[in-house]
């Protein structure tokens, strides 16, 4: 995949994974890990000792009524692929907890008829890291807006590209089909932020 002239150098020129709904990636190597996030909560958590980091991408906080029976434990429900990530990283890294980096991204509220599913996610992922005694380094979360998140995992830099309404529409459209099936994200649009 080529990487867009208006990246900063150290995001172009390398590869880039798509992290999709339900995806867990973990990696050492100088790659870029990339996703588009609407009402979805990704993750980001670095051994910064090791170098080693990895990317999460989930739509629920959490299962429920008969998901829970149809899904079983789904890296698209946030407690499963918090764990996942976090597990990946240790095991991959030092297994040192105190060594992790926390940055997480999403959460928007993209649409009225998801129910802020994007406030639930918010929610969620600062309980579920300050209950395991983690600290978030770093956030992008919430408002109106769909986003691209690339990230570097073995040095930890964050790229946060906020989404026009015509790329947000079009993660509104992936999100309310999700209901059994991964989809491909969209293309990104404008407004840039860089952590």
């Amino acid at each position: 995949m080529a990487a867009s002239s208006s990246l900063p150098p150290d995001f172009d020129r390398v590869v880039v994974t798509t992290v999709h709904q339900g995806d867990c990636h973990v990696s050492k190597d100088d790659v870029t890990f990339s996703t588009v996030l609407g009402s979805c909560v990704s993750a980001c958590v670095r051994d910064r000792v090791a170098n080693v980091g990895g990317m999460n991408h989930f739509l629920l906080a959490e299962q429920s009524g008969s998901a829970k029976d149809r899904y079983g434990a789904s890296a698209r429900y946030g407690a499963f692929a918090m764990e996942q990530l976090i597990n990946k990283v240790l095991s991959t890294g030092t297994g040192n907890k105190s060594n992790l980096e926390i940055k997480v991204f999403g959460g928007g509220n993209i649409n009225a008829s998801l129910n802020d599913v994007g406030a639930k996610n918010i929610e969620f992922v600062h309980d579920f890291l300050t209950a395991e005694g983690y600290r978030i380094s770093g956030e992008d979360l919430g408002g109106t807006y769909a986003r691209r998140v690339l990230y570097k995992p073995a040095s930890g830099r964050v790229f946060v590209k906020r989404l026009d309404s015509m790329a947000g529409a079009r993660v509104v459209k992936e999100e309310l089909e999700i209901a059994g099936r991964q989809t491909t994200a969209p293309a990104p649009a404008d407004d840039i932020e860089l952590f």
